[in-house]
C-alpha cells in the first residue's frame, strides 16, 4: 500500500509550569472541536521553532514568554489527525513568562461564552493531578507522561 503523505506539519508548544508545580494548559474549540492541549500552534514556512513558539504566545496570550530549553521533539510517526497527506511534527520547548500574567486564567476548563472556532481559555492544573487521558491529541498524552517522569 502506497503512503498518501506527502508533507509535514510542525506544530511548536510552550510547556509552563508555575512555582505551584502547575502546568498552564489551554482549551480551545478549533476546527469544530473541543481540545485541551498545550499553548503552542502551527510554524510557518520562513520562521523557526523557537520563533514560532514566541508568536504563538503573543497571538494567544498577548505576553512575551522567554524559552527554558528543549524538552521533547516527536520521535516517531504520527499522522496528523486533520489531514490524510500530512506527518506531525512536534517540538516541546520549557518557557516561562517574562513579566506577570495580564490573560485571564480559568478555574474551569472550557471557560469561554460560545463554542465558536478560535475560542480559548487556559488554565493551571498541577501536574501530579494532570492526566495523558485530559489531553486531545496522542503526542501531548505522551508528553504528560514524560513530565511527570522527569525533572523539567
Amino acid at each position: 500500500m502506497e503512503s498518501k503523505i506527502s508533507r509535514y506539519i510542525i506544530r511548536v508548544y510552550a510547556l509552563i509550569i508555575n512555582d505551584n508545580n502547575e502546568i498552564l494548559i489551554s482549551d480551545e474549540f478549533q476546527l469544530n472541536m473541543r481540545m485541551t492541549k498545550f499553548p503552542g500552534g502551527g510554524m510557518e514556512f520562513g520562521e523557526g521553532p523557537i520563533d514560532c513558539v514566541k508568536r504563538e504566545a503573543m497571538e494567544e496570550f498577548g505576553q512575551e514568554i522567554e524559552i527554558l530549553k528543549h524538552f521533547y521533539t516527536t520521535d516517531y510517526f504520527q499522522a496528523t489527525q486533520f489531514y490524510d497527506d500530512a506527518q506531525l511534527v512536534s517540538i516541546y520547548y520549557r518557557a516561562k513568562f517574562i513579566n506577570p500574567i495580564k490573560f485571564k486564567i480559568s478555574e474551569k476548563s472550557f471557560n469561554f461564552e460560545k463554542e465558536q472556532n478560535g475560542a480559548q481559555s487556559f488554565r493551571w492544573i498541577n501536574i501530579n493531578d494532570l492526566e495523558p487521558d485530559e489531553m486531545t491529541f496522542p503526542i501531548d498524552k505522551k508528553v504528560v507522561k514524560l513530565i511527570k517522569q522527569v525533572e523539567v
